[in-house]
């Protein structure tokens, strides 16, 4: 895969797509210490062409079964969500067939099978981390407001965050966006079905060394090996035993 760099459009797809919810502790105010990706990680997005197989697929692999979360109007895609311990959760991302419209930056419709794609890093405090980035010279898009309508018509609502960067590819990008709940918000780990627990996250890119810059320059520490293309890797404890999907 090629890498690209994410413009302004690409950012709102990615952005409007979020289920996420909210780790990223009072240090990523001002990024004093950096956390290590599997503290700092709110969810991972698994695509996949087919929601229905891949919420089959994630149930053969860890004995879950995950639950619908809902659609994002607009983008094309929905969702169904698994918890992976604490504040953290597995969002499998597909195509929504109800909607006409497909504008989300990463176009699951073209994977040839399930993978994780991307994640979400969650912050406390994501206005003053817009502003130490954008006083650092580094261009970013929002945070703007995001909301989804859960299947029995309770609204999420967060904000979001991502910056530029050009560590990703056409459908992998291990460089996180940002996401921040509102307080009258329930987590969705909160309510997802339970049973397994994210052990660790690792990642790999062609330039190894600038996906670990994006990184440390949110406030993340990470484990990132050279490799031909992109691709996330995260270990998990699961009623199966241990399951590692990429």
């Amino acid at each position: 895969m090629g890498r690209v760099t994410m413009n302004r459009r690409e950012l709102l797809g990615l952005l409007t797509t979020a289920g996420a919810s909210s780790f990223f502790g009072a240090s990523m105010g001002a990024v004093q210490k950096l956390m290590p990706a599997v503290d700092a990680l709110d969810h991972l997005l698994f695509g996949t062409a087919d929601l229905d197989k891949g919420i089959a697929l994630i149930e053969k692999l860890t004995g879950v079964k995950a639950v619908i979360g809902g659609s994002h109007p607009g983008v094309g895609t929905r969702n169904a969500l698994l918890a992976l311990g604490g504040k953290r959760y597995l969002e499998i991302i597909g195509p929504d067939p109800a909607q006409t419209t497909f504008t989300s930056r990463q176009d699951v419709r073209k994977l040839t099978e399930p993978r994780l794609i991307t994640w979400a890093a969650a912050t406390i405090d994501i206005d003053g981390l817009a502003k130490r980035l954008t006083e650092g010279a580094k261009q970013v898009f929002g945070p703007r407001d995001g909301s989804r309508a859960r299947p029995d018509g309770k609204v999420l609502k967060w904000k979001s965050m991502a910056v530029m960067h050009d560590s990703g590819a056409e459908l992998i990008d291990p460089v996180p966006f940002l996401i921040q709940w509102a307080p009258d918000s329930l987590h969705p780990s909160q309510d997802s079905p339970s049973g397994c627990t994210l052990q660790s996250l690792e990642f790999e890119a062609p330039k190894a060394s600038a996906v670990l810059e994006d990184l440390r320059l949110i406030g993340i520490d990470g484990v990132v090996r050279e490799a031909k293309a992109p691709r996330l890797i995260a270990t998990l404890k699961t009623p199966k035993g241990a399951v590692t999907l990429t």
